[in-house]
């Protein structure tokens, strides 16, 4: 299970939809990937943080829910790529995902209940499903980007003012940009050192 100690393994919740979120529980992928949801148990803990749990505690997860929760996740990055650059989609990736957002989703509820689902994990993968489909057809799409950071691949919307935003979040990675620019900016101004003079001389 995650934790705020283990920043690898950490759930990042930057990407601000779900399915963007739910797509980064695999990181790294330009380099070697991080599986963030490597049982059942986990990916219901990812569910509980990510808001989509009728109660206030984890959902029943089976090991059947986590293959298919790790077959929707790649389908839906690749349907995302492919759309961020214009392209043609996978057609196999499109009936996936289409038939996964055609299922019941989270019934949003008034009262102590947010949501209600016969099927709780499905019914959660199916809402995630269906963001991304209304992602893609949507003007938000053209802002959607992917983290400048080049050992990131987190995915994220890019809500700022001047749609200028290079960071999956400035805690994460734009941190580290501007701790690596001091560091370049210190290395190229600093004084140069002049070996001793030869004494002989």
């Amino acid at each position: 299970m995650t934790s705020a100690s283990d920043p690898v393994l950490a759930f990042p919740f930057v990407g601000g939809r779900p399915c963007l979120d739910f797509v980064a529980t695999l990181g790294r992928r330009h380099a070697t990937p991080v599986e963030r949801i490597p049982d059942a148990a986990t990916l219901a803990h990812w569910f509980h943080e990510a808001g989509l749990t009728p109660d206030e505690g984890p959902v029943q997860v089976t090991a059947g829910d986590l293959t298919e929760a790790r077959v929707l996740r790649e389908a839906l990055h690749r349907l995302l790529r492919s759309a961020m650059v214009d392209d043609d989609p996978d057609p196999a990736d499109v009936a996936l995902v289409n038939e996964s957002a055609a299922r019941p989703d989270l019934a949003p509820q008034l009262g102590e209940r947010r949501w209600t689902a016969r099927h709780p994990a499905r019914a959660a993968l199916t809402t995630v499903a269906r963001d991304a489909v209304l992602l893609v057809r949507g003007p938000l799409l053209e802002r959607v980007k992917e983290c400048e950071n080049p050992d990131c691949s987190l995915l994220f919307l890019d809500d700022s003012q001047a749609r200028r935003r290079r960071w999956c979040s400035m805690e994460r990675c734009g941190n580290l940009a501007k701790i690596a620019g001091y560091r370049s900016r210190s290395r190229t101004n600093a004084p140069m050192r002049h070996a001793p003079a030869d004494r002989d001389r």
